[in-house]
């Protein structure tokens, strides 16, 4: 059954929506450190180095090797990490799924950002040369 608050919305679109906000904070709130070991676990078992991961990264965020290690060393999350890093200009050009979702048609900003460097990390682990990651 489903009740209307007094604006015309309905309640369970309202509790859905806080569920989704919810699980987006859950994200967000993700220490960067564990994201980076996890994509660096995941390169070197196909046989790719940190200097290799470090150099896709820091193409995608302006970061240099000793800046990703520090940010992977903090306790900043991911919504921090993301927090005034400039991504590449070509960063937009990063297209295709991840998890079945479009990385160019996901509308949370933040979300969007997480997704593309999980793809370029995943085109990166499968073996897709590096010119080709770094868009344009």
């Amino acid at each position: 059954m489903k009740m209307r608050n007094g604006e015309g919305t309905t309640m369970g679109d309202m509790v859905a929506g806080m569920d989704e906000q919810a699980k987006l904070e859950r994200v967000y709130a993700y220490p960067f450190g564990d994201i980076y070991n996890n994509y660096l676990a995941k390169v070197q078992r196909k046989g790719h180095s940190r200097d290799d991961l470090d150099d896709v990264l820091g193409w995608f965020t302006g970061l240099g090797p000793t800046e990703l290690a520090a940010a992977a060393d903090s306790d900043k999350t991911l919504r921090e990490f993301f927090d005034g890093i400039d991504l590449n200009p070509n960063a937009d050009l990063i297209t295709g799924k991840v998890c079945g979702v479009r990385v160019e048609e996901v509308e949370d900003e933040l979300m969007r950002k997480i997704r593309q460097m999980d793809l370029i990390v995943d085109e990166f682990a499968r073996g897709k040369k590096i010119s080709s990651i770094k868009r344009g």
